[in-house]
């Protein structure tokens, strides 16, 4: 490393230093850099070897005046600023992307946009070329963003399947039917036969295909899905607390529940404590998502588990895939049956 003529401070090695280290030239270095194309194997080990030596670290202003790219990614959550905070899932999900990402040293900016005038602010933002991809989190149907990103040609990838738009836009999701058709099938094999279900948005993608594996499974069994026993939630705790509420006003007898999200589950065994029923003796427990609030729920949840880990680096994987100029893929995983106290 060079030192400076003042104060005996030490200049951050440069390219030119790496370069001079490894052995090879400036312009080897740079495609290294800029992705490894075209240099030999023992050329790109040279290099690592060298930059690891030096302590050399990329600018990423300069480089991405050369290359027009940001070497930055969006992480675009489209709800309320409280429900980042409420939910755990947003929380697994960011700090996987962020571990993800980190591997290839890329940051990752945290975005919420909650409003109608901050979704159109954060869409100039995007648009404008600040990030080079976006991770979109839990889009609602009629919600812009995903299709203005889209004709605006930024490479995206949905965390579940955006309704509306098929094969247009890459997506990353679990099996939301299969994992509810788990959940009921199990309720089912308990011998409970009055099953309520407390549904998460259905202008998302979860919320309309955990619905439909509940209906299918009862369909299948020879129970008729009764409307009764069913109420809508939000994902949030008080959404969940308040559809047991009215589930319990309609069928006061119902003997077991599926309840959408962990989080929501909460906030139906609050009700049921009210009520003065026991879970599961009385009333048995599903929820969805396997998330932190599964296992500070009282008693622990039977669950759902997304794979948030897989779906963190698939989110990655394919966003980056596109970036490189790979067409729109989608990824879809499956989840897992975990039992606990509640049923």
């Amino acid at each position: 490393m060079t030192m400076s003529n003042t104060g005996g401070r030490r200049k951050p090695p440069t390219i030119h230093d790496v370069a001079r280290e490894a052995g090879v030239s400036r312009g080897t270095v740079s495609r290294v850099l800029n992705g490894g194309h075209y240099v030999s194997p023992a050329a790109q080990e040279a290099v690592n070897a060298a930059i690891h030596r030096t302590g050399y670290v990329v600018n990423r202003h300069a480089r991405s005046l050369i290359t027009g790219r940001s070497d930055s990614i969006g992480f675009l959550l489209t709800e309320p600023q409280e429900r980042f905070f409420e939910d755990p899932n947003f929380n697994v999900l960011l700090r996987g992307c962020t571990q993800a990402l980190a591997a290839h040293d890329v940051p990752l900016l945290l975005m919420l946009a909650g409003t109608e005038d901050e979704r159109r602010r954060i869409t100039r933002y995007i648009t404008a070329g600040h990030v080079d991809g976006v991770l979109l989190v839990s889009s609602h149907s009629g919600d812009p963003v995903a299709e203005e990103l889209r004709e605006a040609g930024v490479p995206l990838v949905a965390c579940g399947k955006p309704i509306g738009l098929g094969s247009k836009v890459s997506y990353v999701a679990a099996d939301d039917r299969d994992g509810a058709r788990d959940m009921v099938q199990h309720l089912l094999s308990l011998g409970r036969r009055r099953i309520g279900m407390v549904t998460g948005p259905l202008d998302t993608p979860g919320g309309v295909e955990r619905l439909a594996g509940y209906r299918e499974v009862l369909s299948a069994a020879g129970i008729e899905a009764d409307d009764r026993l069913i109420a809508s939630g939000d994902y949030s705790r008080a959404s969940g607390e308040a559809g047991a509420e009215q589930l319990l006003a309609r069928v006061p007898d119902m003997d077991a529940v599926f309840v959408a999200s962990d989080l929501m589950a909460q906030g139906v065994l609050a009700a049921l404590r009210k009520a003065g029923l026991r879970v599961p003796e009385d009333v048995s427990v599903g929820g969805f998502d396997d998330s932190p609030a599964a296992t500070a729920a009282n008693p622990a949840l039977t669950t759902i588990r997304q794979p948030w880990d897989r779906i963190s680096n698939e989110m990655v994987r394919v966003l980056l895939a596109q970036i490189g100029g790979e067409d729109p893929a989608a990824v879809i995983l499956p989840t897992e049956l975990v039992r606990r106290q509640s049923t």
